[in-house]
């Protein structure tokens, strides 16, 4: 994801989070972060090759040992088709590469296609937080997940297939 991507993922974020949308700013404080020798934030987005349009986004910020999912969205139209489960992967290496060995996320709890699609990779529950989605109060559900050092694909070490949903 560059800054002329931050845009068109604002729609997209209004789209599918109306109630807690994140900022521009918010957007772009994150992507300060996602360059250079001292980065510490990998996002990145899908295009669809015919159009250009973008049709998902993930991002991931690593502190010390600990990596955390920060967003991750795809447009209604390609839900299913696996374009999750690749931005997914792509994070998840990333830890790697930051040297993660823990992958942390929150996820609404009434986001069951979600907590499936974490499910899939290995993510277990460790906890909640209470109103974490403002301001329609929802719960979040604390997920957790122990990084592999081997080069293992992500979703295989659970018996998964990478391919799609």
């Amino acid at each position: 994801m560059r800054w002329w991507d931050i845009d068109p993922v604002l729609e997209l974020e209004h789209e599918l989070f109306p109630e807690d949308a994140w900022s521009a700013g918010m957007f772009w404080s994150e992507l300060a972060h996602a360059r250079g020798p001292g980065a510490t934030r990998r996002y990145v987005v899908a295009e669809e090759p015919a159009t250009g349009r973008i049709v998902g986004y993930a991002g991931l910020a690593a502190a010390g040992d600990l990596g955390d999912v920060q967003t991750i969205g795809v447009t209604r139209d390609h839900w299913g088709g696996g374009l999750g489960f690749e931005l997914l992967t792509d994070l998840l290496k990333h830890a790697t590469a930051f040297e993660c060995s823990a992958v942390l996320l929150e996820v609404r709890v009434d986001n069951t296609r979600a907590q499936k699609l974490y499910e899939r990779f290995g993510f277990e529950p460790i906890g909640f937080r209470r109103g974490y989605y403002q301001p329609g109060n929802i719960d979040a559900l604390v997920m957790r997940l122990h990084v592999q050092e081997h080069g293992q694909e992500p979703g295989q070490e659970h018996g998964q297939e990478t391919e799609t949903d």
